[in-house]
């Protein structure tokens, strides 16, 4: 890994406001978040902060919030935002060079918003090709060596088979020495053996297992008798 845990001090800061009044921002001040495992995934309901938090480890790295690799830094004219200024990185023993070097560091940031004119910075020519498939030449093409890989729901661009693929080269990355950190709401991709799964949601952060993620329990519900659900939404 090269991240063993991220943490942030902000001597003076008002609960009420953004993004101190969200759960998971101030369980970060109070305990840090500390990796596992070389893939982490962050689960939680929208709203739960957990693409504010990605986003923020993401800028910390020196990865523009815009997306994409640690070449383009802030193409997007963005400023870091109050709390990827602030946060800090221990290194597990394999990252102490990239982190103490900044032009050692390597990695990349998707996210679904701004995918698009991310990939097209990287030559991936988005307009020639789907959505989805623009993801898959950039997981094909950039995630391959050493380094962050930060993610913010990319299943939101890929078909079922196309996740699967995904899974696959994950796996590549983590044995080729990459680490990755991605906000999901994916049944599919939390299934990734190995990998750690973080709930984000009022209580803050917690740690649990595939089979307890209260969305696998409604992916199987909904799957098994999508009208149980149905019933109490449609007249």
């Amino acid at each position: 890994m090269i991240v063993e845990r991220a943490y942030a001090h902000v001597e003076s800061h008002d609960e009420g406001e953004w993004p101190w009044s969200v759960p998971c921002v101030r369980g970060l001040l109070a305990d840090g978040l500390r990796f596992t495992a070389p893939v982490t995934f962050l689960v939680g309901e929208n709203g739960s902060g957990k693409s504010t938090l990605v986003e923020a480890l993401a800028e910390a790295f020196g990865l523009d919030p815009y997306g994409g690799s640690h070449d383009w830094r802030y193409a997007s004219h963005r400023g870091k935002s109050v709390l990827g200024e602030r946060i800090r990185f221990e290194a597990a023993p394999r990252g102490r060079r990239m982190l103490g070097n900044w032009a050692a560091r390597k990695g990349f940031f998707l996210r679904a918003e701004t995918a698009l004119d991310a990939l097209d910075r990287e030559g991936f020519a988005p307009d020639s090709v789907s959505h989805g498939e623009g993801f898959l030449a950039a997981f094909r093409g950039k995630f391959l060596q050493p380094g962050l890989y930060v993610m913010d729901e990319p299943e939101a661009a890929l078909s079922f088979s196309s996740c699967l693929e995904l899974l696959g080269h994950l796996d590549q990355l983590v044995k080729n020495g990459g680490q990755v950190v991605c906000a999901t709401h994916s049944p599919l991709l939390t299934a990734l053996p190995g990998a750690d799964i973080i709930e984000v949601g009022d209580h803050g952060m917690r740690r649990t297992s595939w089979n307890d993620l209260a969305l696998v329990d409604h992916w199987r519900r909904y799957l098994d008798d999508p009208r149980a659900y149905l019933r109490h939404i449609l007249d």
